[in-house]
């Protein structure tokens, strides 16, 4: 089967989302003090386990789309809905854009393009 390019694109995007959450997890677990706007270490295990669970899946998905499973396109959808909804329970419960705005951009960008109807048809979603 021939993998159109718009799906090795989204595989790409999601091993650099996984890349991103692999970052995010670090930063909770306080390893990472330098990157971000928060002065020092801080720590969080429900945050770090949620990143990195969400990194473990992004590789996942990654590896659906590679591989153009037809389960892959919904899977995708609701990964990407349920990485905005963590976004938002950051900047919420007291973190700041600049923590997420990368996130947050390249998941509604991913959202937007998934739903087009030449990548459904490549799913064969119609």
């Amino acid at each position: 089967m021939e993998r159109p390019i718009g799906v090795t694109i989204l595989a790409f995007v999601a091993i650099v989302l996984a890349f991103l959450n692999a970052i995010v997890m670090l930063r909770f677990l306080g390893f990472l003090p330098f990157l971000g706007v928060i002065e020092g270490r801080i720590f969080s295990l429900w945050y770090a386990l949620l990143y990195g669970l969400l990194a473990y899946i992004w590789v996942w998905l990654a590896q659906m789309l590679w591989q153009i499973d037809h389960q892959a396109w919904i899977f995708l959808a609701v990964i990407t809905i349920f990485n905005l909804c963590i976004d938002f329970v950051v900047l919420v419960t007291g973190g700041t854009w600049y923590d997420v705005n990368l996130s947050v951009i390249v998941n509604a960008l991913v959202l937007i393009y998934i739903m087009l109807p030449g990548v459904r048809g490549a799913f064969r979603t119609d």
